[in-house]
């Protein structure tokens, strides 16, 4: 059996006297894209933060590569793991390039220059996700949807091989999240382990090995997408009916029950 990556045990976290996470046990292997589904306030984005070490469990533990996280350093985490936030605003009106620039910071000394090659590899990481056309635009005059390009161009550069996101396709139009879909099962191809967070089950059944359910800071269903993403745990999980349908090949799609009866509905009054 492949050790895991990253291994959290019995981990409890609160904010002041609420429980937010508890009694979270949760191994990821390398390679893997694993989803986190729930819906706000379920514990998701706490639960990466601990996964990066910004935030200490009050109970349990939290490895990577078998070592305790407390006891790594930040540098070095940062050439391991690459966050993306699910927001980011900044005062300052870099450039595109010098936000995927930023990147590579974690690979240089304190007082630093950055070399061809810190350009090569943020310019390589804008072209991968379509955005090279941006590099010399102010970072504060691009869109939402733009940002949050050059953040994921940003987590690239820094040449992690694991990625924590948190609802990275938020903000996206249809068009960049696809985009962004595509870019994340290509690099899980060549090694790279996802973790990212979602309010679109589709996402997980178009990318993911993996779906990890959350509800009320607990894991309430854990395992491969096409098993646990069916009707009974998204009514669970969203207090809302949806059917799983089949599309082309093996694609999976969600059909929400009180959509599909309204469509129903209007097709028999436009025949009447």
């Amino acid at each position: 059996m492949t050790a895991p990556l990253i291994d959290l045990q019995h981990v409890w976290f609160h904010y002041g006297k609420r429980p937010v996470l508890k009694d979270i046990s949760l191994q990821i292997t390398q390679g893997e894209i694993v989803t986190l589904l729930g819906p706000n306030g379920c514990g998701k984005s706490t639960l990466i933060k601990v996964m990066l070490g910004i935030l200490r469990p009050l109970k349990g533990t939290v490895r990577y590569k078998g070592s305790d996280l407390t006891g790594l350093g930040s540098k070095y985490m940062a050439r391991q793991i690459a966050y993306v936030p699910q927001t980011h605003r900044s005062a300052f009106p870099y450039t595109v390039i010098d936000v995927a620039l930023m990147g590579r910071i974690p690979h240089k000394t304190f007082f630093f220059k950055y070399s061809k090659e810190d350009l090569r590899i943020a310019y390589d990481a804008l072209g991968r996700l379509s955005i090279l056309h941006l590099a010399e635009r102010p970072y504060t005059q691009i869109s939402g949807g733009e940002r949050q390009l050059a953040i994921i161009a940003r987590a690239l550069a820094q040449g992690a091989r694991t990625m924590i996101m948190d609802e990275p396709a938020s903000g996206l139009d249809y068009g960049n999240q696809l985009r962004l879909l595509e870019q994340i099962a290509r690099l899980a191809r060549d090694g790279y382990t996802f973790i990212k967070s979602t309010h679109s089950p589709e996402h997980a059944l178009w990318v993911a090995d993996r779906a990890v359910m959350i509800k009320e800071g607990q894991i309430v269903a854990d395992g491969p997408c096409g098993e646990v993403i069916n009707t009974e745990n998204l009514h669970n999980l969203y207090d809302a009916r949806v059917n799983i349908v089949k599309l082309a090949g093996s694609l999976l799609a969600c059909v929400p029950e009180t959509i599909g009866g309204l469509r129903g509905q209007a097709d028999k009054t436009s025949r009447r």
